[in-house]
């Protein structure tokens, strides 16, 4: 029985549904390992086919390939090489389960399935797994370890059950997702709780990386028994740590290692939509992105993660002119594209402007200048983006804040055409501080200029659209410090319009906006995707039905 062991833990940044290439990271992981003279090498959850796989799981051929690279993983433990701890799906009994594998020895040496799956927010995982039972612990060099898979830590049942079952260590692969202030949650909430209330020491591994709407920020972690953390690990990047953990008369502790400062906020905000921007155009195969870049913030902080997560040499921004835009927004958006050095062009959409008022003069006879003609304009802008989208391959990125798509202060097929919007889930008071951010800083992960990126007159200014003369947003919205709690509240909390009139707002004011809310569904359900950054995002968090009548004043 050994007194000591060497555990490497793998943040890293796996793509769903590359098999092959999961593997072979992990090999190479391995490698590296075996050289550090480790006795186990552990992955995140479902590390091997990528995670959330959602539907990708019901295809039979994915769970057989799975298998396959399964083994052929387990090969790579024999003749004393490390041992890995697997996240894959397994079949038993004709039920899918989301699981890990004990590889040791080249073969597997033991399984053991998720037993809590969540069903709520992001995830929906009882609609593809099946639980598993209460798990025993695996058995590595004579040590008891129980392996927890991540919402199996939000529950004290597993891990009582496996302390009880003799466990002697608790080794926990995660995929959990970015959120607002989940770090503090992880490790006081959960973590250094069920550490405390075992006895038992814990290590909390998580992935990293974009997918889709969810974005991982790894900052895995260990704490030991007394709940005192041994072992932090970096945010936003991959990382590989040899931990050393030692059986005293207390039982097994984790030597003190390094203890990583995590990013603050709203630098967090920032890295999620610079990390989820990257993977997400690097893994659908983009050469680059073009954006409309107007003069104004949202468009502004857009182009600036686009170049920290991209390159400058990878992003084109384009001023699409109107007869509304100002001197004052021709010159913001030169200044903001000069500062971050990406490829900056104008295209005037005047003659579009014109053919289309010809064109249409007959049909629209006797009718006065509206909001349709303030439509045109912007979707007249959304065709010309697609169009060098078309042409030259990159992917058009939207601009729109989450105040603006909450109220349906957007033009469907027309500044919401495009591929990913970065600001989906970020609310206008989180622009404005998130750019003021970033003109004072840069992320360690960012490719992009340390100086100051985003001019000055851009923060500033009144925000507007200029799709008229002398418009500005708050000629149709409350100011965004009004507008920004009362979403928040009917959003993410879900209180109703009589509730938030007794925190102090007006009820006029409330009755209008939720309105305005649900109307705008049926935009909501036709953006593209972008990603999650608080507890309560539109898509995967949010699934109202496009058409229903309740109100709740």
């Amino acid at each position: 029985m050994a007194d000591t062991l060497k555990i490497t833990l793998a943040q890293l940044n796996h793509a769903v549904g590359d098999l092959a290439g999961n593997a072979s990271a992990m090999l190479a992981t391995q490698a590296r390992a075996a050289e550090a003279k480790a006795d186990l090498v552990v992955f995140p959850e479902l590390n091997l086919i990528g995670y959330p796989p959602e539907d990708l799981v019901l295809k039979p051929a994915l769970v057989e390939r799975a298998a396959a690279e399964l083994a052929r993983l387990a090969e790579a433990t024999a003749r004393d090489r490390p041992a890995m701890l697997v996240g894959s799906v397994f079949v038993k009994d004709g039920a899918l389960h989301n699981g890990v594998a004990l590889l040791d020895g080249g073969r597997v040496a033991a399984t053991r399935f998720k037993h809590e799956l969540p069903n709520y927010g992001t995830f929906d995982e009882m609609r593809l797994f099946q639980p598993g039972p209460l798990p025993e612990p695996v058995i590595l060099r004579g040590t008891m370890i129980g392996v927890p898979i991540c919402e199996d830590i939000w529950h004290p049942n597993v891990c009582r059950h496996l302390a009880d079952f003799g466990a002697e260590l608790l080794i926990c692969p995660n995929g959990s997702p970015y959120e607002i202030d989940k770090d503090t949650l992880r490790i006081d909430g959960v973590a250094k709780r069920r550490a405390v209330d075992t006895g038992l020491p814990l290590a909390y591994l998580n992935r990293v990386g974009g997918q889709d709407e969810l974005v991982f920020d790894g900052a895995s972690f260990v704490v030991n028994g007394d709940g005192a953390r041994a072992v932090q690990m970096i945010d936003w990047e991959e990382q590989e740590v040899l931990t050393r953990w030692t059986r005293t008369a207390q039982g097994w502790r984790c030597d003190r290692g390094e203890i990583a400062e995590l990013v603050g906020h709203p630098e967090d905000v920032y890295c999620a939509m610079l990390l989820a921007l990257r993977d997400y155009v690097n893994r659908n195969g983009f050469p680059g992105v073009v954006l409309g870049l107007s003069g104004g913030i949202d468009s502004a902080l857009c182009a600036a993660i686009a170049v920290d997560a991209l390159g400058p040499e990878r992003v084109w921004a384009v001023m699409l002119p109107s007869r509304y835009t100002s001197r004052e927004s021709l010159e913001d958006a030169e200044a903001c594209a000069s500062a971050l050095g990406c490829r900056y062009d104008t295209i005037p959409i005047a003659p579009a402007v014109e053919a289309y008022a010809a064109m249409l003069a007959p049909a629209f006879a006797g009718r006065a200048p509206d909001l349709t003609e303030e439509n045109l304009q912007s979707r007249i802008r959304g065709v010309t983006l697609m169009a060098l989208s078309n042409k030259f391959g990159p992917m058009l990125m939207t601009t729109g804040n989450k105040s603006e798509m909450s109220v349906g202060y957007a033009t469907i097929y027309g500044d919401m055409a495009g591929g990913y919007n970065p600001l989906k889930d970020a609310y206008k008071e989180t622009v404005f501080a998130v750019a003021r951010w970033r003109n004072t800083a840069r992320p360690r992960i960012a490719l992009g200029p340390q100086a100051l990126v985003i001019p000055e007159n851009i923060l500033s200014k009144p925000p507007s659209a200029e799709l008229r003369e002398d418009q500005k947003d708050s000629d149709s919205l409350p100011p965004y410090e009004v507008l920004d709690p009362m979403l928040r509240g009917l959003v993410e909390q879900e209180k109703s319009v009589d509730q938030l009139v007794r925190e102090g707002f007006d009820r006029a004011t409330l009755v209008r906006i939720e309105r305005l809310l649900h109307l705008a569904e049926y935009k909501r359900r036709q953006a593209p995707p972008g990603v999650k950054l608080g507890s309560r995002n539109f898509g995967r968090d949010r699934r109202y039905p496009i058409t229903q009548a309740f109100r709740t004043a």
